[in-house]
């Protein structure tokens, strides 16, 4: 066989194989051009839904912004009715309507400010002791009885001087100063009794009827008081032990049982058997009258309408008694100590309208009854006072009380100072002031200002 016919053919066969080839190639290529086609495709459709869809979001966020929107109108909240009060129970306590503090010996009420407002009965009581604070009156007052054999228990405060008067009964009373000098004393109606702040005293009603007591104390913040027995029972039983020392040691201190009543006024049911042996010393006068002001047998300041007795500093001690100025000077040694005054007005009595330089003043009514009238810079105001109420006269408001019952009106006045008390009264500025100053401040001529007398006594309490 010719060798080159057989190269012609071998060739041909080649050619068919790369042309075969070549196809399959060009459609595997054509294959993956498409699937790579398809891919860009649906990132392209993917990309551009994307697209549409934060377009959308942002154009109606943009529509919501151009719409106009309401502003916030104020939270509305219900308002809760509130009964008006009359200004005048800023001055004035119907103290027999207050709360009574019920104790197995007696009982105790207040005019005074508290921290917390819902401890007032009232929105006139708050208004009352939101006064007392606010002018910063140094005042609280509170009402003691103690019944027969009762006993307020041995006490001292955290923030005040006690003042007090003795309106009813008979009262052993004893003190502890910081130097263990125990003075003890008997106490009738009529006198007075001082407690610097955390002196540690009581009071024991020594009488067969009822002691009552007028409660002044130096502060216009709610009142701070320890009681021993409430001491005694928070302190750990061996540092008490250690302390005293008794026969028997702890287990002694173990037989001790806390009440579950409050024993601030205490009277024990078995008394006549816990007390066999009770006496009842009067320490020396130098030691008795630094707590102690027989003010019912001090001297009285009688005026035409009535009669004023003073238990306070004098600058002034001449005409005191040896045992008054010791009172006097131990009084002044205390900071915001108080003045203490009784003021009896007659029938139809006035004490004039006067002021006081350097004190607030709070009283409390005994007997009788008074029409009061104030004057300061919001107007004047004018109201009626009974047995038991009580009320306030802030430093430098002018004042005036008139008796309107048939019966002598007696008040206990305390002023918030321990120095000598300063008063104004109305007829000694009025005297005091040149007549032609007078005549211009009221459109009045000159000689018109003859027709007010001067009287030789002091009208300070006068009468029509």
């Amino acid at each position: 066989m010719d060798n080159s016919a057989f190269e012609m053919h071998e060739e041909a066969t080649q050619n068919v194989s790369y042309v075969g080839k070549t196809n399959i190639l060009s459609r595997v290529e054509k294959q993956r051009q498409w699937s790579l086609l398809r891919v860009f495709l649906v990132c392209l459709l993917a990309c551009t839904v994307t697209t549409a869809v934060g377009v959308l979001v942002l154009s109606v966020v943009y529509i919501n912004n151009l719409q106009p929107r309401a502003e916030p109108g104020p939270q509305m909240t219900v308002p809760i009715p509130q009964r008006a009060v009359d200004p005048k129970f800023q001055f004035l306590n119907h103290l027999p309507n207050s709360k009574v503090f019920e104790f197995p010996g007696g009982a105790i009420q207040w005019a005074r400010y508290r921290n917390n407002i819902k401890d007032y009965l009232s929105v006139e009581e708050e208004a009352f002791g939101s006064s007392l604070n606010t002018q910063r009156s140094q005042l609280t007052l509170g009402t003691l009885r103690i019944k027969s054999n009762g006993l307020r228990a041995p006490h001292w405060h955290f923030n005040a001087n006690e003042h007090g008067y003795l309106a009813q009964g008979t009262a052993w009373i004893g003190v502890v100063d910081d130097g263990h000098v125990v003075a003890t004393y008997n106490v009738t109606a009529g006198q007075v009794i001082f407690f610097p702040k955390n002196t540690l005293h009581w009071i024991k009603n020594v009488g067969h009827e009822d002691c009552f007591f007028l409660l002044f104390f130096s502060t216009h913040d709610e009142l701070q008081t320890l009681d021993v027995d409430d001491v005694f029972f928070s302190t750990p039983e061996d540092i008490a032990s250690r302390s005293l020392k008794p026969e028997g040691g702890i287990n002694f201190i173990r037989t001790f049982q806390k009440q579950k009543e409050d024993q601030a006024v205490n009277l024990p049911p078995n008394l006549a058997e816990l007390v066999m042996n009770a006496s009842y010393a009067q320490s020396p006068d130098s030691l008795v009258w630094r707590y102690f002001y027989d003010l019912k047998g001090s001297k009285e300041y009688r005026f035409p309408g009535g009669v004023i007795q003073l238990a306070q500093y004098w600058k002034n001690d001449s005409g005191l008694s040896n045992n008054e100025k010791i009172f006097s000077k131990f009084l002044n040694q205390h900071q915001n100590a108080l003045t203490l005054s009784t003021l009896r007005i007659y029938n139809n009595g006035l004490r004039q309208p006067h002021f006081h330089f350097n004190a607030n003043e709070m009283g409390y009514v005994i007997s009788g009854c008074a029409k009061v009238g104030i004057i300061n810079t919001q107007g004047a105001l004018e109201f009626d006072i009974h047995a038991g109420d009580v009320i306030f006269f802030p430093v430098g408001t002018q004042h005036y009380v008139k008796s309107a019952c048939d019966e002598d009106l007696l008040f206990i006045l305390a002023f918030s100072t321990g120095d000598q008390l300063q008063t104004l009264d109305m007829d000694d500025y009025i005297q005091a002031t040149a007549d032609h100053i007078l005549a211009q401040l009221f459109f009045k001529k000159q000689s018109e200002f003859k027709k007010i007398p001067q009287f030789e006594e002091d009208q300070a309490i006068n009468l029509p």
